[in-house]
């Protein structure tokens, strides 16, 4: 066990409690200028049912972000299993993030990745600044699913498959 009080708190201590907390990758991705523009982002979550809302935490420092901000439509692809090396491409900090990385692209400017096993196509809905990050609120504009494709699973920063437990 590991114990720390508010004084002990630093960024190592911190990433690895918050890596006790298993949770899915998603792409974040939008068409910027004509060109594919995404991060990986695991602090994604459900918010609101109505509105259809969810949420992704992204950096004050991301370089990143102050592209898509602009952007109409964001694309939020849930990663499979598989997507281990598509994670590592748009958490890269190189600028040719989506060589290697099978995307579409909707006529409103979402960016979406094959094979995820879900799709959100959504618009900023409002930011929300909290300490060295930034909440920002997306309502669902339309999605697709694919409920038989495992979701990738980042945990002790590690990518993960899940396992049945059958």
């Amino acid at each position: 066990m590991i114990r720390a009080s508010d004084s002990q708190f630093d960024g190592g201590l911190l990433r690895q409690a918050f890596g006790c907390f298993p949770s899915g990758v998603t792409a974040f991705c939008g068409m910027v200028d004509g060109a594919p523009e995404g991060m990986a982002a695991s602090s994604f979550t459900s918010v609101s049912m109505d509105p259809a809302l969810v949420s992704v935490c992204v950096a004050n420092t991301s370089s990143t972000w102050p592209r898509l901000a602009g952007a109409s439509r964001l694309g939020l692809s849930v990663l499979a299993g598989e997507h281990g090396a598509v994670a590592r491409s748009l958490a890269s900090k190189n600028g040719r993030r989506f060589d290697t990385v099978d995307w579409v692209a909707t006529d409103s400017g979402a960016v979406f990745v094959h094979g995820a096993t879900l799709w959100l196509e959504c618009s900023i809905y409002e930011v929300v600044e909290a300490g060295d990050h930034a909440i920002v609120l997306l309502k669902i504009e339309a999605l697709d699913m694919y409920p038989d494709v495992p979701p990738m699973v980042f945990h002790r920063s590690s990518f993960h498959e899940l396992a049945s437990s059958a």
